[in-house]
């Protein structure tokens, strides 16, 4: 591992090229805040993925990515005269600094569990920061991940279940409501806005289940897609090596692989 001289140097480097894209590359000189946006989104997924198949090297190539990123827009802030790259960090280590009083003040945290209570009590307080409880969660994020952070949010000011097992009666009930509401469409019927408002309720409550067992859902089923990926590929190599096209397979074919890959290829 580096010195804390040796990362210095490392970062001091980084912004030296930065300024060079940006006065000698017309590529970099021509992008905006906006042109970079999607660019941005697109980087941190792969970083996501990346965590997600605990890629140690891979992990450290998309960081380097992401924090491309974020010496860009820095570099630009300099440039119009609003911020540059100390602004960034040092609004940062205030803001770590206000909002970990049981580090830096007077507090008292014994486990995560209180530190989380705490962040939304200290967050509610924070000059310009959030003025509900429900505030500061991006309308950007996916919809999975808000779920689990609306709840979250909400649970560290005691609106939760008293025991997590009760939860389940509520994912029943979400279920019991879903397929009533399938029971009155006839075969040709499409998908109603009520099929879609149950569907969601049932959603929010197996994400609200994963959160009070602490998984991560979105995690799980990034996990549970891997697989999937996995064992489907299995299927379609097996079918290449007999001469066949996946499409050509039966589906008791298909399933026999499918249960041939998950003793094998897991």
């Amino acid at each position: 591992m580096h010195t804390r001289e040796e990362q210095l140097k490392a970062f001091g480097r980084l912004l030296d090229i930065m300024d060079d894209l940006r006065e000698k590359c017309p590529w970099d000189r021509k992008q905006t805040f906006d042109s970079l946006r999607q660019n941005t989104i697109e980087e941190t997924f792969e970083l996501a993925t990346a965590i997600s198949r605990h890629d140690m090297t891979e992990i450290s190539k998309e960081l380097g990515d992401v924090l491309l990123h974020v010496v860009f827009y820095a570099k630009m802030g300099s440039e119009k005269g609003e911020f540059d790259i100390a602004d960034v960090c040092n609004r940062l280590c205030d803001k770590l600094i206000f909002r970990h009083p049981h580090v830096y003040g007077e507090a008292a945290a014994q486990n995560a569990e209180e530190v989380s209570h705490l962040w939304e009590q200290v967050k509610l307080k924070e000059k310009g920061g959030n003025k509900t409880v429900l505030g500061g969660i991006p309308d950007s994020l996916p919809s999975l991940v808000k779920a689990y952070r609306i709840q979250d949010k909400a649970a560290n000011v005691g609106f939760d279940w008293e025991k997590r097992e009760d939860v389940w009666a509520k994912v029943k009930e979400e279920i019991s409501e879903f397929e009533e509401e399938m029971t009155q469409l006839s075969n040709d019927q499409m998908v109603n806005d009520k099929m879609v408002n149950e569907f969601g309720d049932l959603l929010f409550a197996m994400i609200n289940a994963a959160r009070l067992y602490k998984i991560r859902p979105d995690n799980a089923l990034e996990q549970t897609n891997l697989k999937f990926i996995k064992r489907f590929n299995y299927i379609e190599q097996q079918a290449k090596e007999k001469g066949k096209d996946i499409k050509d397979l039966s589906l008791a074919e298909m399933d026999e692989l499918w249960n041939e890959a998950k003793r094998i290829a897991d």
